[in-house]
């Protein structure tokens, strides 16, 4: 088994809005915001080749919106997901599975592609992988997250007939290596993979954890439905990735893509930051 780090480019969110309660003079230190108070933030992506499937975990952001939607978020960067796929030697078709942890529209808006008037997978020989609870939440969204369930970077996935659901709610096996995780602070049953590489266990933190500068444990998102719910999912992991020695893997850390813990006076902190090729 071989894994891959996929950038896919930059965008820009409200630093306030990533950090909650924590004043901007705490959070703009590790990460520091322009003059319209906006953070940059990656949108990295996972490849796993294990035997005769190519898994690629979320898709980040696409390119099918309209410029209006898009400048909003501010996007910059020169890599995509064909970009960065190329440069390991392959394609989206070679793709099998695109495991997708939740169905925000920065983690899924790649899966879909715009071909004329049509919005059609954009990996077209691969099994899209999500979870009955969350499919419904996103599709029937609330008023305060509707915003970030676009139904086109969705139902497509749905109509195309390349849809399968993960079928439990608790610690479940994917692969032989890859362990399902759920958590539910963020939105409804979010999926963490788990991965045996290398004799470590790498936990793929998706928005439970965003970057090295969410470790303390009252740094919650404002995006959260639940925050209290993910400031209790942040201990569990936190300490578990500590007692196991678990390297976490940041989907949206600008910088740091990978990074292991130890345990301070002030609590749980950040130890040593690797690239995932390192390993």
């Amino acid at each position: 088994m071989n894994l891959h780090s996929i950038d896919t480019g930059f965008f820009k969110l409200d630093g306030g809005a990533m950090f909650g309660v924590v004043p901007k003079t705490i959070w703009n230190k590790t990460n520091p915001a322009d003059s319209n108070n906006l953070c940059t933030w990656a949108m990295r992506c996972l490849l796993i080749e294990d035997g005769d499937r190519l898994i690629l975990f979320d898709t980040g952001i696409g390119d099918k919106q309209d410029e209006k939607f898009f400048s909003h978020y501010y996007l910059h960067g020169d890599a995509t997901i064909d970009s960065s796929l190329a440069a390991l030697g392959f394609h989206r078709d070679d793709i099998t599975d695109v495991f997708l942890t939740h169905l925000h529209f920065d983690h899924v808006g790649g899966a879909i592609k715009r071909e004329g008037e049509k919005l059609i997978p954009a990996f077209k020989n691969a099994t899209y992988w999500s979870n009955e609870k969350h499919w419904d939440w996103a599709v029937n969204p609330n008023d305060r997250e509707k915003a970030s369930f676009l139904k086109e970077n969705i139902l497509p996935i749905q109509q195309s007939g390349q849809l399968k659901f993960i079928d439990a709610y608790d610690n479940v096996d994917f692969t032989n290596d890859i362990a399902i995780r759920f958590v539910y602070g963020h939105t409804e049953s979010m999926m963490l993979p788990l991965i045996n590489y290398k004799g470590k266990q790498i936990l793929y933190m998706a928005d439970l954890l965003p970057s090295v500068g969410h470790l303390p444990l009252p740094y919650v998102m404002a995006y959260d439905m639940f925050p209290l719910q993910t400031l209790t999912e942040k201990k569990i992991f936190l300490n578990e990735a500590l007692e196991k020695n678990y390297v976490l893997f940041f989907e949206h850390d600008p910088v740091n893509e990978c990074c292991t813990l130890q345990q301070t006076e002030k609590g749980i902190r950040l130890g040593e930051t690797f690239k995932l090729n390192a390993l």
